[in-house]
């Protein structure tokens, strides 16, 4: 098979939550553990950090890799979702896994992966720890998919664990209060292996205080701990939360022996971008009129953008947006300003919410604005409208976003 033949057999064989919604999503490791073991255990041949949460934790996963990478070390990097290539997800010192490495393991194990049922998110990770291995990586950055304790990711025993924050997301598989998705994520958690908390919220605070104890594991929350939240070339203000987690990590990784200088966290967190090729947190497109696009999607998330969007100086604000069907939209219209254009679009995938429904439904919340046929049309017609002191922002979906890069 051609690359592309190998992607489309992925994508349109298996299930995957990001594509299918409920029916990607499995309800223990037993899947993981069996191609695991079928791959000779690849993740014992690595260090990691592994890292969940609801928002934040892309982010925060490439600034630990730049910083890491800063410092000497061979850096693997494991995230999803990927916004234009499958191969973003899996990188070593910022480079993709080739073309030829994908396509000569879904060769390998596609009889396996055919009669074990396994998910997209399985076989991936699958893929992401066999190269590691051969690759002889010195550590890995492994960000969760979805949720933490049945997350495929979770086989691992980490250097550090981290949990950058706790909000309403995905609630149908991890519960629909703080507390239960605290639990979900918190099982990560491993014993004697130290966790960091990027921030500290009533609700979870001590369910990662029980989880800790009962696995004898240092818990720090990064937020109540003093330091100088240093400068990075990923400029949006919501990013603070994010480099003091990644501060307290690093100061776990130096305590059991990982040579990292000030220096080398410094730099690292100014060059996350071209060390990582991190794209889609607060990335400024054009300057004239400004257009900024962010994967933000969720009620959380969104709140720090539209927080940075306080902070910019423009005559009309231009909205680019769309999102899933299962997006439950009265989370976050609250949100978004009503004296700004709209410009309604469904994002090109299955889950994507019909813009027409999606110009109704937000009609009623009193944001108005008018459907178009895809984003690239919606983004060409706000452009068009636009003057040189408006302001054009993009986002509501990683989807969106991923059509626009």
């Amino acid at each position: 098979m051609t690359y592309q033949d190998t992607l489309n057999w992925m994508f349109s064989q298996l299930p995957m939550y990001q594509r299918q919604g409920a029916s990607a999503y499995k309800v223990d490791l037993s899947n993981t553990v069996l191609l695991i073991n079928h791959l000779n255990n690849p993740h014992h041949n690595f260090k990691s950090v592994h890292v969940a949460g609801t928002n934040g934790k892309g982010s925060t996963s490439h600034m630990l890799a730049s910083v890491l990478q800063e410092s000497g070390y061979k850096v693997g990097l494991y995230t999803s979702p990927h916004l234009k290539d499958f191969r973003e997800r899996i990188k070593i010192n910022g480079e993709e896994v080739s073309e030829e490495f994908v396509v000569d393991f879904i060769k390998q194990n596609k009889g396996f992966f055919e009669v074990n049922s396994l998910s997209f998110f399985e076989m991936t990770v699958g893929m992401a720890f066999q190269y590691f291995s051969q690759e002889h990586v010195d550590i890995a950055v492994i960000e969760v998919g979805l949720g933490g304790r049945l997350d495929s990711t979770n086989i691992i025993t980490p250097e550090v664990s981290v949990i950058t924050n706790i909000g309403l997301d995905h609630t149908q598989f991890l519960g629909n209060t703080l507390e239960a998705i605290a639990f979900e994520k918190g099982g990560i958690i491993k014993k004697h292996v130290p966790v960091v908390i990027g921030e500290t919220q009533q609700e979870t605070e001590q369910v990662f205080k029980d989880l800790a104890q009962k696995n004898q594991s240092k818990i720090v929350f990064a937020d109540q701990v003093e330091v100088e939240v240093l400068p990075s070339d990923l400029i949006g203000i919501y990013q603070a939360k994010n480099i003091k987690t990644v501060i307290q990590t690093v100061n776990e990784l130096k305590s059991i022996g990982y040579g990292i200088t000030n220096k080398y966290l410094k730099e690292g967190l100014l060059r996350v971008v071209s060390n990582t090729g991190l794209l889609g947190r607060w990335q400024i497109l054009s300057t004239s009129p400004k257009v900024v696009c962010d994967t933000g999607h969720n009620k959380e998330g969104l709140t720090y953008v539209m927080n940075q969007l306080k902070n910019e100086v423009f005559n009309t604000l231009h909205i680019v947006f769309g999102v899933v069907n299962d997006k439950d939209l009265s989370s976050i219209v609250d949100l978004l300003p009503k004296n700004s254009r709209y410009y309604f679009c469904k994002p090109n995938i299955s889950r994507g919410l019909s813009a027409e429904v999606l110009k109704q439904r937000m009609a009623e919340y009193g944001l108005d604005g008018d459907a178009y046929g895809s984003v690239n049309e919606a983004y060409k017609f706000a452009l068009k409208a636009a003057k040189k002191e408006d302001f054009i922002f993009i986002g509501g979906s990683t989807f969106v976003v991923a059509e626009i890069i």
